[in-house]
């Protein structure tokens, strides 16, 4: 079920999410455990509306993933705390969707490449091979397809852009 957001005024336009998702390096995955919820920070990619992550082939997570692959994924982009305000002027994103365990080699290897030129651009191509032939076996690919996004910012932050006129 999507929520509409109370203060609409602060939502970020689609674009503007996707321009987050693209630049931020890391969020923090949100699963359903039997207990309730387990949250765990991720280093992640995004590309063509679905957001990669690699992991370990066992471990809790993919255990709460094989009985509620439904999650949600949120990215801080900025958080500038304001004590004189008692605010923050923040900036963040999260989606929702469900997970799965990528299969084809192929898509493995375009989404394990996409993940280590993110995280290491200034490697070649050669480079980012020969380390993925070396260490890319051992680990899952997890994407997520992304069913729904929203993203906020601070109203002083969107009030601040509406006067720079952007």
């Amino acid at each position: 079920m999507v929520h509409e957001m109370r203060r609409w005024k602060q939502r970020l336009e689609q674009t503007e999410c996707e321009a987050i998702l693209r630049q931020a390096t890391s969020g923090v995955l949100a699963l359903i455990d039997g207990e309730g919820t387990y949250a765990v920070p991720l280093s992640y990619v995004y590309q063509d509306h679905c957001l990669y992550f690699h992991c370990a082939k066992s471990g809790h997570k993919l255990e709460l993933l094989q009985e509620h692959p439904s999650v949600s994924f949120c990215v801080i982009d900025q958080d500038h705390v304001v004590p004189d305000e008692y605010t923050t002027y923040f900036r963040s994103v999260i989606v929702f969707g469900e997970m799965d365990v990528l299969k084809d080699k192929q898509e493995k290897e375009l989404a394990l490449s996409a993940l280590a030129h993110k995280y290491a651009p200034k490697h070649s191509m050669d480079q980012i091979h020969a380390y993925l032939s070396k260490h890319g076996e051992p680990c899952l690919i997890l994407r997520l397809r992304i069913s729904h996004m929203s993203g906020k910012e601070a109203k002083e932050l969107r009030e601040k852009q509406v006067e720079q006129g952007s």
